[in-house]
């Protein structure tokens, strides 16, 4: 049960073809009582992995639960930074929407121009890579 220090950050975890076999989430739940929404991953066995997830709980478990993944060789990034438009380079072009599988980002039917919602964002950078005007922004990582 978390307690009223609530605390709730998305994070880019970058992990080894060793540690890709390793039970990690299930852990943070059980050990750490520490919720967990996996909001992107690329796994795969033999390979390296990447996930960018939601972690929540109280704020002393949070940091015990980020030491256990550093421990256990797994590159952590904070990715509470924000993607933000430069509305006055949007071209509306739509190109954007295509890569933007969380729906931040999407064309209005009827006023024909991109629209981008930043609290559905994960921050996964596609659109900023597609913008042909450069509209799209991504603020630098914070290592933990």
């Amino acid at each position: 049960m978390h307690t009223a220090e609530e605390y709730s950050r998305i994070i880019s975890l970058h992990f080894s073809p060793d540690v890709v076999r390793k039970p990690m989430m299930y852990n943070l739940a059980k050990k750490f009582d520490l919720t967990f929404n996996i909001l992107k991953a690329r796994i795969s066995p033999r390979e390296e992995g990447h996930m960018i997830l939601e972690l929540s709980g109280s704020n002393a478990a949070f940091k015990k639960g980020i030491s256990y993944l550093q421990k256990h060789g797994i590159s952590i990034q904070d990715v509470a930074q924000s993607i933000t438009r430069n509305e006055s380079a949007c071209t509306h072009c739509g190109l954007c929407t295509a890569l933007c599988f969380n729906r931040a980002l999407h064309l209005d039917l009827k006023s024909r121009k991109v629209v981008f919602n930043d609290a559905k964002c994960t921050a996964c950078s596609n659109c900023a890579r597609i913008c042909p005007v450069g509209a799209m922004h991504v603020e630098a990582n914070e290592e933990f």
